[in-house]
């Protein structure tokens, strides 16, 4: 199957209420790709982080200085459980937000997970771009994302999905992503057709 061949109004149709979530490290591209993939799909394209600085009225680099991490985390939580409730949508995650036991049920319950997969150069190369991730602001950002994707990757491992996120253009991950929703989602459709038919 090919991302041209997909019916997509079927896919849409195969997802219901859910909302396809974008899960892995920061810099792996959840929000470029999102935003291709939710127009791709017809679908709206939420980005929890900016909802979450929208709820506080700060930007998450704030939130962090002011409050800390654990501040930070409870209230995406909230946020994204309230987000989940608001499906079909590409619900792009924050880096840490997947580490969350609350977060990864109520994701399985209304979410279908994507983890994008990205490896450490790849996610340096993209980071780099930007100045403004609190947990990279220290003397050894390549460490600490080293360490990150130690921690987080046996975690984002548990998605219902994995793409592999690489330097090519963006079309192409969203073609991937397409293929293997398609690929989980007939299937199921056509089990529970199956089943049906012999019950």
């Amino acid at each position: 199957m090919n991302a041209k061949s997909v019916d997509l109004a079927r896919l849409v149709r195969a997802l219901g209420q859910r909302s396809i979530v974008l899960v892995g490290i920061m810099g792996c591209g959840k929000s470029t790709v999102g935003k291709r993939l939710a127009q791709r799909l017809g679908l709206e394209f939420v980005d929890a982080d900016t909802e979450i600085e929208r709820a506080a009225n700060m930007t998450v680099a704030e939130i962090f200085a002011e409050h800390g991490e654990t501040y930070f985390r409870s209230g995406e939580e909230r946020v994204i459980a309230r987000l989940l409730r608001e499906g079909p949508q590409v619900l792009a995650t924050g880096g840490g937000a997947f580490m969350s036991e609350a977060t990864r049920a109520e994701i399985a319950e209304r979410g279908l997970s994507i983890w994008l997969k990205a490896d450490f150069d790849t996610v340096m190369a993209r980071v780099r771009r930007r100045s403004t991730r609190p947990l990279l602001q220290n003397p050894d950002p390549e460490g600490t994302m080293r360490k990150l994707m130690a921690t987080r990757e046996p975690v984002y491992a548990k998605a219902a999905l994995t793409v592999v996120s690489r330097e090519v253009p963006h079309e192409a991950v969203v073609d991937e992503i397409v293929v293997t929703l398609a690929d989980h989602l007939f299937d199921r459709e056509d089990e529970t057709a199956s089943q049906t038919s012999y019950s």
